[in-house]
């Protein structure tokens, strides 16, 4: 069986209040994009997992994929061949989708818990995976495991990742930043504003350390604003910034950057 977890990006994240457990409450809106990892499983007689594309520095029974597997706690054992594709340290959910799709896969195929602790066991896996379970456009809160409906209509709009090839470490970032309630109420404006007019409004509470820690990161947002990108800006706490365009004006020149050309996954 073969599998394509996608990627996501963040429009907005605030970083609201530090916990004493050292978790985070956020503000975010997570939307899937069609930027894909591909995932190939077998049943083996015991677990195994093999990686291709992007390298992953870490060990084999360190990926998430390997604690989805010890999570799930099925008997059978799986043989699982990952290729890499969406950038690792960028913000764009890629262990958090592997993980999650993996889940998937495996109670589709098992048949053994309903939605609600399909969500239970995704959340101990990592604060993204729950997302990636539903896998649609959400308003996201709390420490990244509550989720609102949200009323954002991109379908005739692309968007445009940009690499700089530079991972972030997400410890790291959280770190280095200071929480803070934001002046705007982030789905209310994604909601009722042009968005033209998002960047008034709508911040990503990482870019001032990762603009201090990749220094063309600052060029790259250029860049994509001087194409005419509607709304840009950093993705999650990662390295990559993406653009969004409106389908009619995308721009023709081969980009200066390593870069994706990516749908959203309605």
């Amino acid at each position: 069986m073969i599998i394509y977890p996608n990627a996501k990006i963040n429009i907005g994240l605030n970083i609201v209040e530090k916990l004493d457990n050292g978790y985070h409450k956020i503000e975010s809106c997570f939307v899937p994009v069609s930027l894909y990892d591909i995932i190939e499983i077998h049943e083996n007689e015991e677990n195994r997992l093999n990686i291709s594309g992007i390298n992953i520095e870490c060990d084999i029974s360190e990926n998430v994929i390997f604690k989805t597997l010890d999570l799930f706690s099925s008997n059978k054992k799986f043989k699982i061949h990952l290729h890499k594709n969406i950038p690792v340290g960028a913000g764009l959910g890629g262990g958090s989708s592997d993980a999650a799709f993996t889940l998937k896969y495996l109670n589709k195929k098992l048949n053994q818990f309903n939605n609600d602790k399909l969500l239970f066991i995704a959340n101990k896996i990592g604060s993204d995976c729950p997302f990636f379970i539903t896998n649609k456009s959400k308003y996201v809160t709390n420490t990244g495991n509550i989720f609102e409906n949200i009323n954002l209509d991109l379908s005739k709009k692309s968007i445009i990742i940009i690499n700089p090839k530079k991972p972030i470490n997400t410890g790291e970032a959280f770190k280095n930043i200071s929480s803070s309630k934001s002046k705007y109420d982030l789905k209310e404006v994604l909601e009722n504003e042009n968005i033209e007019n998002w960047k008034k409004y709508v911040k990503n509470d990482f870019e001032n350390y990762v603009f201090s820690k990749i220094k063309i990161s600052k060029n790259i947002k250029q860049y994509l604003i001087d194409l005419g990108a509607k709304f840009v800006s950093l993705s999650g706490s990662g390295s990559c910034i993406y653009g969004i365009f409106d389908n009619n004006n995308l721009p023709n020149e081969k980009l200066q950057f390593d870069s994706y050309s990516v749908d959203i996954i309605n």
